[in-house]
């Protein structure tokens, strides 16, 4: 039904389409200051807008509605339909502490205070 429409509404209806998608997503992925909303997600890769991303390689950060999940390895992309779809090789789940430290600690940090009562 779609082939009878003008060109230009076609079009138009796409833009709105990628755009709800984007709204839609609370999925993000992080690589060095620049951040991407992620339109689709599998076990073995992601998919993000083909004109918000660049050709990304290496390590990643993936974030669900703000909260770190894990570090992922890019090997590879390719761009179809509109969408860049990168592979993942691995996927590190995100650690609930802080990042490792390269530096012995003088002390240990608090855990927990033991109340009286």
């Amino acid at each position: 039904m779609s082939e009878f429409l003008p060109r230009e509404l076609r079009d138009e209806m796409e833009r709105a389409r990628r755009t709800q998608r984007r709204k839609r997503t609370y999925m993000k992925v992080r690589a060095g200051e620049q951040e991407m909303p992620i339109l689709r997600y599998w076990e073995s890769g992601f998919a993000v807008t083909a004109e918000d991303a660049p050709r990304l390689r290496g390590l990643v950060d993936q974030f669900d509605h703000g909260k770190h999940l894990c570090q992922a390895l890019i090997v590879t992309s390719s761009e179809t339909d509109g969408e860049r779809i990168y592979e993942v090789k691995t996927a590190n789940p995100a650690g609930r502490s802080a990042p490792a430290v390269d530096f012995v600690r003088e002390r240990p940090e608090t855990v927990g205070l033991l109340s009286n009562d």
